[in-house]
C-alpha cells in the first residue's frame, strides 16, 4: 500500500514536471514528449542543462534529491539566460514553480547551448557551492559513516559521557531513509529552534491515513559485511520512544515517530537472534552459561555508601569519588535512606581504603521482585534489573508456539515491529482475524544493556531491538570532552582517535594523525610553491 502511494506520487511529480518545462525541452531543441517519460525526461534534462547524466541518480537518493530539486531548478533557469541573482532566489524560493513561469512566457527566451558552467551571479555560485557540500556530506553521514556523541553515562566506563564517536553504516548495511522529507544531517528536532525536523504526523491514529506520511518510504538495507556478534557495541534507534520526553518511559499510545527518526542510542549487544538470555544477580547468562565480556569492558553497579565523616558540600564528597574515578554522581535512597553510587569492582576496592569511606556494599534487587517498569511489565513476571527472563531473543524464520501465557514477550513485536492486528478472546489468539497456536518471526531481534548495569535504561525495560532499528558500529573516538576538566584538561587526551573494539587497553593515533595532517598540508604547500614557480 506504501509503495503503491509513493508510486503514485512520482507521476504525479512526473507529470507536472511535464507541465512546468515542456516549451522549454522545445526551445533546446527537443520534442514536447521527452519531458513526460519518467527517468528518460531527466537524461534529457541534463543533457539541456549541460549536466552529467548521473546525476540522474542523485535524485533516487532519499534526501539527497530534496536537495537536488533546488539545483536542478537554478540550472534550468540559466540554461536559459536567467543568471541574475533575483533570477536565483525566485527559482528556489519558488519551489521551483519560477521554472513553470518562464516556460510558459519562454517566447522571448533564448537557449544558451554550451553555456559557461560557472554562475555569472556571486550568490549562485555561492548557493552551488553550498549546495553540492551539503549533497556529498549528506551522503557520508547517510550511508557511509555519521558522528556520534555520548549523552549519557549508561555505558560507563566503557565510553564516557562527552565521547564523541564516528559510527560505520557500512558494517551492518546502511538503511536507506524511510523518513524521505526531512532536513539533512538533522535527527529528530531543529537545533536552537526546538522543532521537529521531518514531516510526518506523529499522531498514530493517522498515521496511514495523514497526507503528510505518503512520502515514508519502506524499510529498505543496503547490503552488509558483518553481522552483529554478542558484545558488539551498537548504535541502534529506541524501540520504545513514542514520547517528546525520553526521561519519561511510559510509552505514549498516541505519539508514533519513524523508525529512523526515534531516538538515538548506543548500548552493548548482550543477546543475539536465537540466544536464551537470563540475568541472575546482575550477571548476564546466554544458553545456562554466563558471557564471558570483552577485555575492555568495564562494568558498574551500584553500591551503598557510608561515610566516617559529615562533609559541608557535594563538592567535597565529589572529589573524593573522582579519585577512584567514581564519576557518575552520588544518590539517594528514599526509601532506604541510602546513598549510592555507581562504580566498577576495581574502583570499589580502591575506595574502602579512604579513611573517610566507611564502607561500600553491593547492591542487589531480591529475585522475587517484581519491578513494574521492567519488561514486560506484565504481573506474571515477577523480574527486575537484577533477576530477569529467561527470555528468547527471536530469530527470523523461527516459528515458536504462543500461548497467552508467553504473548506478553513478544505481543509489542508481533503488533508495532511486525505490523499484525492481534486479538484475544479467553485463552485463544487470532493473528489477523485468524486463530494461532505458533508465530514465524519476520526479522531478527537483538538485546541491548548498557555496561553501567544499575544506571541505564535499556532492553530490560522495553524489550527487543528490532534489526530495522540498528543504525550502525561505533568504530572510533575522534574527540573526548570531559566537561569537569579545566583549560586543555577539558580535552581527554588519551582517549581521542582510539578505537571502540578491539584487543587490549584502547590506544590512542592522535600523534599518527597529526603526522600525517602535517605531511598533507606541507605537500600541499610544496604543490603551490612549485606551480608559483612554473609560472
Amino acid at each position: 500500500m506504501q509503495m503503491t502511494r509513493f508510486f503514485l506520487l512520482f507521476l504525479i511529480i512526473q507529470f507536472v514536471h511535464f507541465l512546468a518545462t515542456f516549451k522549454l525541452y522545445v526551445k533546446a531543441g527537443r520534442k514536447s514528449w521527452e519531458a513526460l517519460i519518467p527517468i528518460y525526461n531527466a537524461i534529457i534534462l541534463m543533457q539541456i542543462i549541460n549536466r552529467p547524466k548521473w546525476w540522474v541518480f542523485l535524485f533516487f537518493i532519499p534526501i539527497i534529491n530534496l536537495i537536488m530539486f533546488p539545483v536542478v531548478w537554478v540550472e534550468t533557469i540559466r540554461s536559459f539566460g536567467k543568471n541574475s541573482t533575483k533570477d536565483t532566489l525566485l527559482a528556489v524560493l519558488s519551489l521551483g514553480f519560477y521554472v513553470a513561469y518562464i516556460n510558459y512566457n519562454s517566447d522571448k527566451l533564448e537557449y544558451v547551448k554550451g553555456r559557461n558552467l560557472s554562475p555569472k551571479a556571486g550568490l549562485g555560485e555561492t548557493v552551488s557551492s553550498i549546495l553540492f557540500a551539503v549533497i556529498v556530506a549528506t551522503i557520508v553521514h547517510t550511508y557511509v559513516i555519521q558522528p556520534f556523541t555520548i549523552p549519557s553515562s549508561s555505558m560507563e566506563k566503557s565510553l564516557l559521557v562527552g565521547d564523541f564517536l564516528f559510527v560505520s553504516k557500512l558494517h551492518y548495511g546502511a538503511r536507506v531513509p524511510i523518513t524521505t522529507v526531512a532536513l539533512p544531517m538533522v535527527h529528530d528536532t531543529i537545533p536552537f529552534v526546538k522543532k521537529k525536523s521531518y514531516m510526518f504526523n506523529d499522531d498514530i491514529s493517522k498515521k496511514e491515513t495523514s497526507i503528510l506520511n505518503i512520502f515514508q518510504l519502506p524499510y529498505l538495507r543496503l547490503p552488509s559485511f558483518q553481522k552483529i556478534e554478542r558484545n558488539d557495541i551498537v548504535v541502534f534507534n529506541q524501540p520504545a520512544d513514542t514520547l517528546l520526553d525520553m526521561d519519561n518511559f511510559s510509552p505514549d499510545r498516541n505519539y508514533y515517530k519513524p523508525i529512523d527518526k526515534k531516538t538515538n542510542l548506543v548500548k552493548r549487544c548482550v543477546g543475539v537472534p536465537g540466544d536464551t538470555l537470563e540475568v541472575r544477580n546482575g550477571c548476564v547468562f546466554i544458553d545456562g552459561k554466563q558471557t564471558k565480556l570483552p577485555a575492555r569492558t568495564k562494568l558498574q553497579f551500584s553500591y551503598t555508601i557510608k561515610f566516617r565523616t559529615q562533609f559541608s558540600s557535594y563538592e567535597e564528597v565529589s572529589n573524593i569519588l573522582k579519585l577512584y574515578d567514581i564519576t557518575d554522581g552520588i544518590a539517594y535512597d528514599a526509601k532506604s535512606g541510602e546513598y549510592f553510587v555507581q562504580a566498577t569492582e576495581e574502583a570499589v576496592i580502591s575506595a574502602r581504603n579512604n579513611p573517610y569511606i566507611e564502607s561500600l556494599e553491593l547492591r542487589k534487587n531480591n529475585k522475587e521482585y517484581r519491578d513494574s517498569k521492567i519488561f514486560p511489565h506484565d504481573v506474571n513476571y515477577n523480574w527486575n534489573v537484577d533477576f530477569f527472563g529467561p527470555i528468547y531473543i527471536p530469530e527470523k524464520g523461527k516459528t515458536i508456539a504462543i500461548n497467552v501465557d508467553v504473548l506478553p514477550l513478544y505481543k509489542r513485536l508481533i503488533v508495532e515491529y511486525e505490523g499484525h492486528k492481534l486479538l484475544v478472546k479467553g485463552n485463544q489468539i487470532f493473528i489477523d482475524g485468524n486463530l494461532t497456536t505458533t508465530y514465524t518471526f519476520k526479522q531478527d531481534y537483538y538485546w541491548m544493556m548498557g555496561d553501567n548495569r544499575d544506571n541505564s535504561i535499556d532492553a530490560r525495560f522495553w524489550g527487543f531491538v528490532p534489526f530495522d532499528h540498528v543504525v550502525g558500529k561505533p568504530i572510533f573516538i575522534w574527540l573526548s570532552w570531559n566537561t569537569d576538566g579545566k583549560g586543555i584538561n577539558k580535552i581527554r587526551w588519551n582517549r581521542m582517535f582510539t578505537t571502540v573494539g578491539g584487543i587490549g587497553e584502547p590506544r590512542s593515533y592522535l600523534v599518527y594523525f597529526v603526522i600525517v595532517l602535517i605531511i598533507c598540508s606541507a605537500y600541499n604547500r610544496y604543490r603551490k610553491i612549485r606551480d608559483v614557480k612554473k609560472e
